[in-house]
């Protein structure tokens, strides 16, 4: 293997760091503990490069007695002084005899713990002039942003500030790059001082060289001012750089599109009709703080049907982004199927009319998530607006939340039960952070109780959590080794009537399946059932603060355009029907948990 060169641009002073810097330059500032430098080091020999070039000027014999240690006596580093200041492309067009016909650029100011192998082999097999890591932000209007095609190629370059109507994807560049010597040697003639970004590569897209946009949420921060080199260290200690390497399972919530982030409008061909629906940004941003990679895996079947174009679509895309990111949030990853099955359509792309494998419920889309983002299924949820949604998390073993926006499940495709129903997108983010951990500690103690086979009944008065409740159970149990089934009863229920059928149709049809799949049997009158079966039956009853209950009632009333005052007497009614017959179920369950 050819030998890998990195080049770490360290000349500059560090004036806004000065109080942190204690008289030495800013490379080697403290990062809990350690030198930035040697932490930069570090990194580049764990993924095979031996050969540094480290650019100094500012107090750069300091730095030559850093490298000096025995620490890094396996490394061949050579520092070249920069001289009078050159700017960053200068600085670098300046060492051009020393550099490597390949080579890596690191800026002395990033923390960063990223797989260099896998930026430098893409690099390789995009056969680019340069590769540039972007990644997205929270805080892309004042952020220079990089413009690429479906194929990762830069088309352009945006500097800061954006207007307002802006369509751009929030991809922002990292400042680390993978760089071949030839494809930048007629900058050499270009007097200094110059920067990479902001002069050489536009130069090089002018002379049509192939640069590439690597995307990923892998950490890289600069440190160049004490808030973010406070920040950086909080995100070190904490763990949150550890726990965004690629080499770590992640966690996400994948994202419908239409009718869950943003407004319905038809079907969107057009930029300019993109209006997020309220309170979709402040749950991404809650999803983005709380380390969930947020991934949209949308159907677009405007784009086979000839109603748009994928250039428009990528404007769809950047405007969107756009608008999250003027609150804050971020997206970490957009796909979308561009195929329809059925032909037609007046204006129709026929390459693009046919059935495939990404069309959700199909669950391509999330399969290439999973691969390209590392992504734990098992921790991560779907949340969407109609059924196909639903259906395409229990195939790919997502957790489901359906929202009653846009379809609100109304679609009526495929029969098909989500593990959550909430209100909105924002709603979904408490069900994530808040309901489900709790369900998730009353359910764990539950499952140690379950044996293989048994017949779960539980019951309780309506809209207290019992359907999510034995979501949670299933997943458990199912991880456990168990084919958990849930079976619902839908009936309705007259509190004065003293009679019910030992067993519906639903629970009978329930109780032909083989003896090993557990039965979890949910519903108002599940402890009012006595299957006939030898199996063994495990009593719950499920209960909550009669208040709270009444609340979650009338807001989804209201949430069905009810009026107000008759979501009231609604949820009344509900109570005075059900809890006088319901609730002396109580008596005969084995466990009573409370939500």
């Amino acid at each position: 293997m050819s030998v890998r060169q990195a080049v770490i641009l360290a000349g500059g002073k560090g004036t806004r760091l000065q109080e942190r810097l204690n008289g030495r330059p800013k490379p080697l500032v403290d990062i809990n503990g350690t030198p930035l430098l040697g932490r930069q080091l570090e990194i580049l020999r764990q993924y095979g490069f031996t050969d540094v070039v480290i650019l100094v000027n500012h107090a750069a014999d300091q730095i030559a007695d850093f490298c000096a240690d025995a620490a890094f006596a396996d490394l061949h580093v050579t520092l070249i002084n920069d001289g009078e200041p050159r700017g960053s492309a200068g600085a670098l067009l300046a060492a051009f005899e020393r550099l490597a016909e390949r080579f890596l650029v690191v800026y002395g100011d990033t923390l960063f713990d990223i797989d260099l192998d896998r930026f430098w082999q893409s690099h390789i097999a995009n056969q680019a002039a340069g590769t540039l890591f972007l990644h997205p932000n929270d805080h892309p209007f004042d952020s220079d942003l990089v413009e690429v095609d479906d194929d990762k190629r830069v088309v352009r370059f945006h500097a800061a500030p954006h207007p307002s109507d802006s369509c751009l994807p929030n991809l922002v560049n990292a400042a680390l790059y993978v760089l071949e010597r030839d494809e930048i040697a007629f900058w050499r003639s270009i007097p200094a001082p110059t920067d990479i970004a902001r002069d050489l590569f536009p130069a090089m897209l002018r002379k049509e060289a192939d640069l590439r946009g690597y995307i990923s949420f892998e950490y890289i921060k600069d440190i160049g001012t004490p808030k973010r080199l406070d920040k950086a260290v909080a995100c070190l200690r904490s763990g949150v750089v550890a726990r965004a390497k690629l080499d770590v399972k992640q966690k996400a919530v994948f994202l419908d599109r239409d009718g869950t982030i943003n407004q319905l409008y038809g079907h969107l061909a057009l930029s300019q009709h993109m209006r997020l629906l309220n309170g979709a940004a402040k749950a991404v941003k809650w999803l983005n703080e709380n380390e969930y990679r947020t991934v949209v895996v949308t159907n677009q079947p405007v784009l086979a049907r000839g109603e748009t174009s994928f250039a428009e679509m990528r404007r769809i895309h950047g405007r969107m982004e756009t608008l999250l990111g003027e609150n804050g949030a971020f997206l970490d990853a957009i796909y979308f199927c561009p195929h329809h099955p059925d032909a037609g359509f007046a204006d129709e792309v026929p390459e693009l009319k046919c059935t495939c494998s990404c069309r959700k419920p199909a669950i391509g889309m999330i399969e290439r998530a999973q691969s390209d983002l590392n992504i734990d299924l098992g921790q991560s949820w779907l949340v969407g607006d109609t059924t196909s949604d639903m259906l395409a998390a229990q195939r790919a073993g997502l957790l489901s939340i359906l929202v009653e926006t846009g379809e609100a499940g109304r679609d009526g495709r495929y029969d098909v039960r989500p593990d959550f129903v909430a209100q909105d997108l924002l709603d979904a983010t408490r069900i994530v952070g808040e309901v489900y951990p709790s369900l998730l500690e009353r359910a764990s103690a539950v499952s140690e109780e379950v044996k293989l086979g048994t017949i779960v009944l539980i019951g309780g008065v309506a809209n207290v959590g019992k359907s999510s409740f034995a979501s949670v159970l299933r997943r458990l149990l199912q991880n456990r080794g168990h084919e958990a089934r849930i079976v619902s009863l839908d009936e309705q229920f007259d509190a004065r009537s003293t009679e019910i059928e030992a067993e519906s149709d639903t629970l009978a049809d329930a109780l032909a399946s083989p003896t090993d799949v557990t039965l979890l049997v949910e519903g108002k009158t599940a402890l009012l059932r006595s299957p006939r079966t030898l199996r063994p039956i495990l009593r719950l009853f499920i209960d909550a603060d009669e208040t709270l209950r009444k609340e979650r009632l009338t807001t989804r009333s209201k949430s069905h355009d009810a009026d107000g005052c008759e979501a009231e007497k609604s949820a009344g009614l509900h109570s005075l029907d059900n809890v006088p017959a319901i609730g002396v179920t109580r008596d005969i369950a084995d466990i009573v948990i409370t939500i």
